[in-house]
């Protein structure tokens, strides 16, 4: 079947190892089915993949790709959930010390089809096209669960989103204003901080500016270029929580006085459960709310997506269909 995969790893320059080609169709083991794949979307992840973080070196090749919507074996339209717990784990996946994401340990979804465990499937509302259904399962996921399971915020509240742009920032940005929430967003960029203002963001900064007022939670997924920033845009007590680092982990300044004595809380976040999908997809189809995509292109030109990922060069997601 057709694929997209990681042949191999470098750091310098991960697309070297990415290969558009034929792969085996999917083994199934008991308990599995299978997606035909319509739509699959990019995430960091699999540029992380390409370096060698998170996927080892005996796993290659290893088809990327953590998201997808498609048709299951009885012709249903599904989104599918790629977190993968260990067997006979129950509760929330994320909690699962041995889980593991597509294309980790199992093989992903940009192919013609992607084998999962049959509660990873979810039905997609017919009101998503594929395409923004194939956007849900990582970046919009992961939005959901840091706003309102670790987060815990509520309509009235207010939330900065650092570093507008990126798909799980746009996600927060747009979820953020359909639960009733003031939606501040920061990014370095003019025309990205413009976009976050048509996208719902009420109020845009450049990143580091001070604010006018302090916030009840910030949405922190950049790291260290934003870290100290998120620390003093929070009132006493606010929350930040943070679910990524492309800065960098490393801070100059944990900013631990303030953290303490303002007693703010630093919560962590990874994606998220198939019960929290199956509230995002209902969620997106009562309001009408959908996810922002950058570019469609066939997959057959998904190097060109993870070009543009790897530059920078978007807005939203960038989601390959066949």
């Amino acid at each position: 079947m057709f694929a997209v995969y990681a042949e191999s790893f470098s750091t310098d320059d991960p697309l070297a190892g990415l290969v558009v080609g034929e792969r085996p169709d999917p083994e199934v083991p008991d308990g599995w089915t299978t997606v035909d794949v319509k739509a699959a979307a990019l995430n960091h992840h699999d540029l992380w993949s390409l370096r060698g973080i998170g996927l080892r070196e005996e796993a290659l090749p290893m088809i990327l790709g953590c998201d997808a919507a498609g048709l299951d074996e009885d012709g249903n339209e599904v989104v599918v959930h790629a977190v993968v717990s260990s067997p006979g784990w129950t509760g929330d996946e994320t909690l699962d010390p041995k889980r593991s994401l597509l294309s980790e340990r199992y093989q992903g979804t940009f192919a013609d089809r992607v084998a999962v465990p049959r509660p990873n499937v979810v039905p997609k509302p017919a009101s998503l096209s594929f395409e923004e259904a194939a956007c849900l399962p990582t970046a919009w996921l992961t939005a959901y669960r840091m706003l309102f399971t670790q987060g815990g915020l509520k309509a009235g509240d207010t939330v900065l989103v650092q570093g507008a742009g990126g798909g799980v920032a746009t996600a927060l940005i747009t979820l953020a204003r359909v639960g009733g929430l003031t939606v501040l967003a920061t990014s370095r960029d003019e025309g990205k901080r413009t976009r976050a203002l048509e996208l719902g963001a009420h109020d845009v900064f450049e990143s580091g500016e001070r604010l006018p007022v302090k916030v009840d939670a910030v949405m922190e997924t950049v790291g260290r270029a934003t870290w100290s920033h998120s620390i003093r845009a929070l009132r006493p007590g606010g929350t930040i929580v943070i679910s990524g680092t492309t800065s960098g982990p490393k801070v100059d300044d944990a900013g631990l006085t303030r953290i303490f004595f303002l007693q703010l809380r630093i919560i962590g976040s990874t994606m998220g459960t198939r019960d929290e999908l199956a509230s995002l997809t209902n969620l997106l189809d009562a309001t009408g709310a959908r996810p922002l995509v950058d570019r469609t292109l066939p997959m057959d030109q998904a190097r060109d997506g993870f070009a543009a990922m790897a530059s920078g060069d978007l807005f939203g997601k960038i989601v390959f269909t066949r």
